[in-house]
């Protein structure tokens, strides 16, 4: 029989590195001040289980005899979310839904169950709301069916029994901070426990062929609260991103080991649930202004998805020594970079001027695509002149003031035409692999000095 005792460990906090006493800088993550001091139970001898579950013979499979078809994607109703999950949900896979209290996360998922439930057993367990509470945000959402099965709780034996006798296909846990094992000595949300009950689920998930999806919390640095050892355990991290004030919701895909990580899904907060937005760009230009200086529309690629966003860009002379910049939406050192090349290469005094840079919408863009459309916006704003609002552009710029080409050019074009823009700036050398270039008149320049040229 095995023998246990209590022993202090201290865990880092980012990347749950373990060790007998108090460290200034943690070892593995090279972090400051992240140890914090646990009791936990230490077991003298004892069985290991294996994490992927199933006690079959301990004998290597030939990779022409596995078996797909059980497989297969399973459609959660929502395009967006496939999109993101890379075509739809694995079964037997452990998902993560991080993001801001408030958010969205339980309203998401809680959709994801109804739609499930059309053919499928679904469990959601709550360590956070009571049963009622359930219901109430569930009647605003619309009719479940009785396949759906609620169950309150933060006691992971009791989970464990519970998903044993009712064998759903898929789980959904909110949130993983709450919950608890009896068999770890420290409190629910600490590093022990959060990764002993990842582990305990993903041994579910992978010995019963279950779907598990688990909510987590963020810090105020924006990545899940617990050790980072959390996201490596899983085999897909979605982060559910937006204002709480505003209407919109980005889901995008951090981790995925059956899709690309580039793919984000756009969803609309209303009162009766979450709407998905199938045309973002449309959704992103509500409300241009016309005639206005400092204003340009540009097109930026997530993943295989084109797009359009309104770049605006306010400059004016500064009454102190150190003029100030500012960017909202996308990279203030970028900025600060484009508006070296613009004074250098472009021939305009910026260097006595504030700089305000933001993308409209909320919605975050780093791509270097959207260069062109940063340094189009910033001369506008400069000369006061405004831009056609007809007119589209793309393009990385280098230190040199050259304008790069980029990926996907054609799909960019093709997402403008459909919109409704005449005009395109864009690089010169994408010019000669354009092919469905009707009703557009596409622009090729070399340089910022040429682009710049076509303002006013």
């Amino acid at each position: 029989m095995a023998k246990s005792k209590k022993v202090t460990v201290y865990f880092c906090q980012s990347c749950g590195y373990e060790s007998s006493k108090w460290m200034g800088q943690c070892p593995g993550c090279r972090e400051w001040n992240t140890f914090v001091e646990e009791m936990v139970e230490k077991k003298s001898s004892g069985k290991i289980k294996s994490v992927l579950g199933g006690n079959e013979e301990l004998k290597p499979a030939k990779i022409s005899e596995i078996d797909m078809q059980s497989k297969e994607r399973i459609r959660t109703g929502f395009k967006e979310l496939d999109r993101v999950l890379g075509g739809g949900i694995v079964s037997g896979s452990l998902v993560l839904v991080g993001g801001d209290p408030g958010i969205g996360k339980s309203t998401l998922l809680l959709q994801v169950c109804r739609n499930l439930t059309e053919s499928r057993e679904v469990l959601y367990i709550s360590g956070e709301e009571s049963l009622q509470q359930i219901k109430m945000r569930a009647q605003r959402i619309g009719e479940f069916s009785d396949r759906l099965l609620l169950f309150c709780d933060t006691s992971l034996e009791r989970i464990e029994q519970v998903v044993e006798r009712e064998k759903p296909q898929v789980v959904i846990v909110d949130s993983i901070q709450t919950m608890y094992s009896e068999q770890v000595g420290s409190a629910p949300g600490s590093v022990s426990q959060v990764r002993e009950t990842t582990a305990r689920l993903l041994q579910i998930a992978k010995g019963s062929d279950i779907t598990v999806f688990i909510v987590g919390h963020v810090t105020k640095e924006g990545v899940v609260a617990g050790p980072r050892v959390l996201e490596h355990m899983v085999d897909t991290v979605l982060y559910f991103e937006g204002d709480r004030h505003a209407s919109y919701r980005i889901l995008r895909g951090v981790k995925n080991r059956f899709g690309s990580t580039n793919e984000i899904g756009v969803f609309e907060m209303r009162e009766e649930g979450l709407l998905e937005v199938e045309n973002p760009s449309e959704f992103m230009l509500n409300g241009k202004p016309e005639g206005a200086s400092g204003s340009v529309v540009a097109c930026s690629m997530e993943g295989t998805r084109p797009i359009l966003v309104e770049i605006q860009a306010l400059v004016c002379h500064s009454n102190f020594g150190l003029p100030r910049r500012t960017a909202a939406g996308t990279d203030l050192n970028r900025v600060n970079l484009l508006m070296a090349v613009l004074e250098k290469r472009g021939g305009l005094s910026l260097s006595s001027c504030d700089a305000y840079v933001n993308i409209a919408g909320g919605i975050r863009m780093n791509e270097p695509a959207i260069d062109l459309g940063i340094v189009m916006a910033l001369a506008s704003s400069f000369r006061d002149k405004a831009i056609d609002e007809k007119i589209i552009c793309f393009g990385e710029v280098g230190l040199s003031g050259e304008v790069r080409a980029v990926n996907m050019a054609q799909q960019r074009i093709s997402e403008a035409k459909k919109l409704g823009f005449t005009t395109c700036i864009l690089p010169k050398v994408s010019i000669p692999g354009m092919t469905d270039t009707e009703g557009i008149k596409m622009i090729g320049v070399e340089n910022i000095r040429e682009a710049i040229g076509w303002i006013g």
